[in-house]
């Protein structure tokens, strides 16, 4: 069965024309170079046209991305940390250099797994978590205070790479934060 049409045609279905007036020209239709002076600048080219990412940049869009909260992400690098400390401890006879630079990328990850509302307990985390991994990896006597004077040594013998890995954690973190800013603000800005 046939059905008919209950809408009346709107402007600009049958062919640009409204109650047999003649098409508007493409200056007063809103394309041409008007509209890129009105919009901001060219348009963007069709997604056929366009050009693929660069082979890093599609390997980094296929690695995981969770967003751990700011619990999550304290759990995730203190155990990091820990494990990390006992496998130098373990493999490299507690090489605080192997330890340093094992921290780093604890450091970027934590950075960036972490969900944008708890950005601030990245930073906050990572000190805390290079600590605890030193426990292990710190010269240990045979009683409590030697075992902490091997970890205050530790401390203050590493600080370059606590400090770095703190540092590098605050700028992503930055970086990530100025990032939601401008999208909050693009989002709610009035279309011109």
């Amino acid at each position: 069965m046939e059905q008919h049409r209950t809408r009346p045609a709107q402007f600009g279905q049958q062919n640009g024309t409204r109650h047999g007036t003649p098409p508007l020209p493409p200056q007063a239709r809103g394309s041409g170079r008007g509209a890129q002076a009105r919009t901001g600048g060219p348009r963007r080219p069709p997604a056929a046209v366009r050009r693929p990412p660069p082979p890093v940049v599609q390997t980094v869009r296929r690695m995981p991305n969770p967003r751990l909260t700011g619990l999550g992400v304290g759990l995730f690098c203190m155990a990091l940390m820990i494990t990390l400390g006992g496998l130098d401890a373990l493999l490299f006879g507690s090489s605080l250099t192997v330890y340093g630079v094992l921290f780093l990328p604890v450091c970027v990850l934590t950075a960036a797994w972490v969900r944008r509302a708890d950005l601030v307990t990245a930073v906050i985390v990572v000190p805390i978590a290079f600590a605890l991994g030193l426990v292990p990896v710190a010269d240990a006597g045979d009683g409590i205070g030697d075992r902490l004077m091997g970890l205050f040594t530790a401390l203050a013998t590493q600080a370059g790479w606590l400090y770095g890995g703190t540092l590098v954690t605050g700028v992503i973190v930055t970086v990530r934060k100025v990032r939601q800013m401008r999208r909050k603000v693009a989002r709610g800005r009035p279309p011109v």
